[in-house]
């Protein structure tokens, strides 16, 4: 296994890509990995808040394009225009899923970018939530140096989550940009030292975990499904998950908490 999965005890997941060799590329196999990994995190209902990183020197640099593409291509062929779903217990949304493009993953995530966040590394970022990155991070949206395109969500969440012209640079201009730089675009929260890097984002992680994981979930789920929509069902959106909140068992424990002057006992419910 090259995506190492690591539940804590603290309702806190760790997702590392694992494939320094390769600079965390991703071929098929490692695609349907990480895939994997967000499935688990998503069912686990003990974990609150997933943290994803890489080893080495990179965070990762999407596809592995010396194997992926010969792979993507032969698993295409096999399926015949979708005559079957999967071969080998691979699909040919694993990609997309793997870098959180159209998943309903209401749980939040935090990136500890190590170093080049690239490609598709640059698409999974968009899934996350959070962002810190080391000082020696580097990121980029590389795919039209290449004549290629960012399918994986990236030029539909960008410009929803940076200011229009920052956007428009890193997708039009396809540099690779240092980490204060993307900081200033508003693409981070936080930039550090490389070794500091795990201790800010498990910081935020816990901050996250002291609050009710049900209303943290339903709150994430409201933004998610309200930027796919207007403003008028946006707000439906937010009464009818408001609804559920204000009835869950958490609702009735955090006040209680909160008067008895203790930690609350959370149920995710």
């Amino acid at each position: 296994m090259s995506i190492d999965y690591v539940t804590g005890d603290d309702h806190v997941v760790t997702i590392t890509i694992n494939r320094p060799e390769a600079r965390n590329s991703l071929d098929m196999e490692h695609f349907f990995q990480l895939r994997t990994a967000w499935e688990r995190f998503g069912a686990d209902d003990d974990a609150f808040v997933a943290v994803i990183t890489g080893v080495g020197q990179d965070f990762c640099v999407g596809a592995d394009l010396k194997t992926y593409i010969p792979q993507i291509t032969a698993l295409q062929a096999k399926m015949k225009s979708g005559e079957v779903g999967e071969v080998d217990g691979y699909r040919l949304d694993d990609g997309v899923k793997a870098v959180l493009r159209g998943t309903k993953l209401y749980k939040p995530i935090v990136a500890a970018v190590n170093g080049n966040c690239v490609a598709g590394g640059m698409e999974m970022l968009g899934g996350c939530d959070l962002r810190v990155a080391s000082d020696i991070a580097r990121f980029g949206v590389m795919e039209p140096k290449r004549g290629l395109f960012a399918g994986g969500g990236t030029t539909v969440r960008l410009p929803r989550q940076v200011p229009y012209p920052a956007a428009m640079e890193l997708l039009l201009c396809a540099d690779r940009v240092p980490a204060n730089r993307a900081y200033e675009m508003g693409l981070l929260n936080e930039v550090c030292r490389p070794a500091d890097l795990m201790e800010r984002a498990y910081d935020y992680a816990h901050r996250i975990t002291a609050n009710g994981p049900f209303a943290i979930r339903k709150t994430k789920e409201s933004v998610l499904r309200g930027l796919a929509t207007d403003m008028g069902e946006a707000y439906e959106i937010e009464t009818e998950l408001s609804g559920q909140v204000f009835s869950s068992e958490d609702a009735k424990e955090g006040p209680k908490a909160f008067a008895e002057k203790r930690t609350p006992n959370w149920q995710n419910r």
